[in-house]
């Protein structure tokens, strides 16, 4: 953009020349601001947008939708977390198999066995011909089954994004158009146009009538403009920027032409380097929902020719197209759709020479804009939506997911299995070490108990009696078996003197030698039997 000021102390800005002996203007391209000469760029892309959201639903209230799409962006994400947890988990379970059992007195054995508790593919591993199929739980079944649990959570994940983000989807039916159908297309449109540039509203010269149809032709009319619009111009750091407002807008079947320019001033010639434009429709009776149409035109948006300066009396048109769209699913909401169609450039300059020359020019004196309206009114745009998913078909594909999940660790269960024989028992394995432990934990538990209840002195003496008393049987059962063996001779000579005083003697002898009284009852016992 460009913008004619005088020079401070006789020298122009950067990037700017002299022309007519006082006064500076910027090179093709650049205008004028705050006394130095700048480009203007477009800053992003057309934005189109039919102004209708998605109705609120039960899911849109709960769940932060919005934040899941911005995290997300796809579902590519979630499948590929979903298969960096699944690698990580197999290789934790991977480098904890290298581990060892070391009598199960190791953290890492109790690890392993909680994870062999996590198998629900406990009827499905290997076993022997002729076996009662038995429930087994192993380590390699554990790992698999949260791994088919990681995948399925992973599925379902995705499976959820896609019916929340995309549970319905819009049908447009194209249907042709008759004149009742187009006058119950009632709305409020504004146009807002700023002019990038250096000018002010001072250069401004309103519009005073609306063109209707094409010049030539039988349709041709011309009408004041205030009948059907209203319009201002507003300064801006930009430029200046013109609103044109029509409320209760019908659509007619006629093209419409509005037209103003920007006149030079005494030592304020008028240059332009862009227009920057938003243009927006709603529904008079239902003001919520706004379609619109925004974005930036600059010199060199249709050419790859060097920047330019737009002035001269040539009118830079810009082409919007309007066709009618009908919401029903939104209580048949009426809404007229602009769209930025064309933009054929005016008068303008690319090399500093020729906009020097035109700035001396007054014939070139004013920058020339049109607004071409064109209404396609020959078909209507039904919308609705469809949903895409039942909880039939939910049902379904969470239940395919499932099975798929289930099914394809359980097919790496079995090859694993039948190609690694050591693995067809190992739960044989860490059940025996668990049934050693406890039997070692029983036992330890039984010896505290006697050692507290008896006491480790009253162990030891009832050690010793006990052994005592086992040698005095053992003597006892010999002199019995001595008596049996000699020969009896009477029964008469059993009661002699001579032998009844030995066996007395003998008694006392034993009777002597006897140290406690426990030890006198058992030989007294032992006699009355050998007497016997």
């Amino acid at each position: 953009m460009q913008r004619n000021r005088s020079g401070a102390g006789g020298a122009c800005p950067a990037r700017a020349f002299r022309f007519n002996g006082t006064l500076c203007a910027c090179d093709p391209g650049l205008y004028m601001a705050n006394g130095s000469c700048v480009g203007f760029e477009a800053g992003g892309e057309w934005v189109v947008s039919s102004g209708v959201s998605p109705s609120p639903t039960f899911l849109t209230t709960v769940i932060p939708i919005d934040s899941i799409k911005r995290f997300t962006q796809s579902q590519a994400i979630l499948l590929e977390a979903t298969l960096v947890f699944l690698l990580v988990w197999l290789a934790l379970c991977l480098a904890l198999r290298f581990t060892k059992f070391d009598g199960g007195r190791t953290a890492w054995f109790r690890i392993r066995w909680w994870l062999s508790r996590l198998d629900f593919y406990d009827t499905n591993h290997w076993l022997d011909d002729n076996k009662v199929v038995i429930k087994r739980k192993t380590e390699l079944g554990g790992t698999f089954s949260v791994a088919s649990w990681i995948l399925f959570i992973g599925l379902l994940s995705a499976l959820l994004y896609q019916i929340i983000t995309k549970r319905s989807i819009e049908v447009h039916r194209v249907r042709p158009a008759n004149a009742p159908d187009l006058l119950s297309f009632v709305n409020d449109l504004e146009f807002n146009i700023t002019t990038i540039s250096s000018m002010s509203c001072s250069h401004f010269q309103g519009p005073e009538s609306l063109v209707i149809g094409i010049p030539g032709f039988i349709d041709y009319r011309v009408f004041p403009l205030s009948d059907y619009i209203q319009y201002k111009c507003q300064n801006t750091s930009s430029g200046p920027t013109i609103s044109l407002k029509c409320n209760r807008c019908q659509i007619p079947r006629r093209d419409h032409f509005i037209s103003w320019q920007f006149v030079d001033l005494p030592n304020d010639p008028v240059t332009a380097v862009g227009f920057q434009f938003n243009l927006s429709a709603k529904d008079h009776a239902q003001d919520r929902h706004v379609s619109f149409v925004s974005g930036a035109i600059t010199s060199d948006t249709y050419t790859n020719n060097k920047p330019k300066t737009f002035r001269g009396p040539e009118a830079n048109v810009l082409k919007i197209h309007l066709f009618p769209q009908a919401y029903n699913n939104l209580n048949n909401l009426k809404l007229i759709q602009p769209l930025f169609h064309d933009f054929i450039s005016g008068t303008s300059f690319s090399e500093a020479s020729d906009l020097q020359a035109s700035l001396q020019d007054s014939k070139d004196g004013l920058v020339n804009t049109t607004l071409y309206i064109s209404y396609l009114s020959d078909y209507i745009v039904e919308i609705n939506k469809e949903n895409m998913i039942g909880i039939v078909g939910f049902l379904a594909d969470v239940g395919g997911l499932y099975a798929f999940s289930i099914v394809i660790f359980l097919y790496f269960l079995m090859q694993c299995e039948a190609r690694i024989k050591k693995l067809r028992h190992e739960d044989t394995t860490m059940r025996n070490i668990l049934r050693q432990k406890r039997a070692q934990r029983n036992w330890d538990k039984l010896r505290k108990f006697v050692m507290f209840t008896w006491g480790p002195n009253n162990l030891a003496m009832d050690e010793n009696k006990s052994k005592r008393r086992h040698s005095l049987m053992i003597d006892s059962i010999h002199g019995i078996q001595a008596l049996h063996r000699k020969k009896q001779p009477s029964r008469n000579n059993s009661t002699r003197p001579d032998v009844a005083e030995g066996c007395f003697r003998s008694s006392e002898s034993k009777h002597d030698k006897l140290d406690t009284k426990e030890e006198l009852e058992i030989h007294q016992s032992n006699m009355f039997s050998a007497s016997q």
